[in-house]
């Protein structure tokens, strides 16, 4: 009688596939998770858990996006490294919905950006105003602007350094009761000299008083950051591009390896049985 070889069967889940889904989400999960925990902490240090009146401009709370951005990160990370790790499909497929989801609302936001740029540009108009007349009151607001003013565009205000009357604290009119920033500017809005080692948090004072003989262009960044963004978007539009285009194509690469996952282990499934 003929002896009979049987050849052992493999599985058909691709292990290099599995497992490059999971590391690459592991990272996201744990970003997430960050991101998320860095915006609870930024709540419950302004008590907004115990104090919702102050839960004022939501959509404009920098503490509010992290939030959202950080929960958005950890679900998605969550369901493509528990499903490609435990092979589990209805992860894996609500994964790649997830992922299908986010491509088509990037999508939708840079078609958008396009067809109604002058009302984005109103909006954030507004939405920036909005954050000069509460600086005082949000310190994630004032970092956001001082980090906009100072280290990303070099501006001042929205339209220029008049703008900074709409907060109560740099309001010419203020100086009357007291306050030693009327007629002033924040110190983001200051030149960075070189030679400075420590920065001058006063160096905004007075500067916007008829009396004040320095000459202020000098002292202060005199163009507004709604300008500003506009110049910056225009040198790096080719950045921008292609940074969006790679995204969008990280994002498809995650959906095809998922649903091909999928079907890698439906396969071996349909052995089983």
């Amino acid at each position: 009688m003929p002896i009979r070889k049987y050849r052992r069967d493999t599985t058909e889940v691709s292990c290099c596939l599995k497992y490059v889904i999971f590391g690459v989400n592991v990272l996201f999960w744990f970003l997430g998770l960050i991101v998320l925990a860095v915006g609870v902490w930024a709540w419950s240090e302004k008590d907004i858990f115990n104090n919702l009146s102050r839960l004022t401009d939501i959509a404009l709370d920098p503490a509010f996006i992290l939030i959202c951005v950080g929960t958005i990160t950890f679900i998605i990370g969550f369901t493509g490294c528990v499903g490609a790790l435990r092979e589990n499909t209805c992860l894996l497929a609500c994964y790649a919905v997830f992922l299908a989801l986010l491509l088509l609302a990037e999508m939708t936001a840079g078609i958008l950006f396009f067809v109604f740029k002058d009302w984005i540009k109103q909006q954030a108009t507004s939405g920036f105003q909005t954050f000069i007349t509460h600086y005082r009151d949000d310190p994630d607001q004032q970092n956001l602007i001082d980090w906009i003013q100072e280290d990303w565009l070099q501006c001042c205000g929205v339209e220029g350094p008049r703008d900074w009357d709409r907060n109560a604290y740099f309001n010419c009119s203020s100086g009357a009761v007291g306050s030693r920033e009327a007629c002033g500017v924040p110190f983001s809005c200051c030149r960075a000299k070189p030679q400075d080692i420590i920065r001058n948090k006063q160096c905004g004072y007075d500067v916007r008083k008829p009396t004040y003989s320095f000459d202020i262009a000098k002292k202060i960044y005199d163009k507004g950051c709604l300008e500003a963004a506009e110049e910056w978007f225009d040198r790096n539009l080719l950045v921008v591009a292609t940074s969006a285009v790679c995204t969008a194509f990280a994002q498809i690469l995650g959906i095809c390896f998922a649903q091909n996952l999928r079907a890698d282990i439906f396969a071996q499934m349909a052995k089983w049985h």
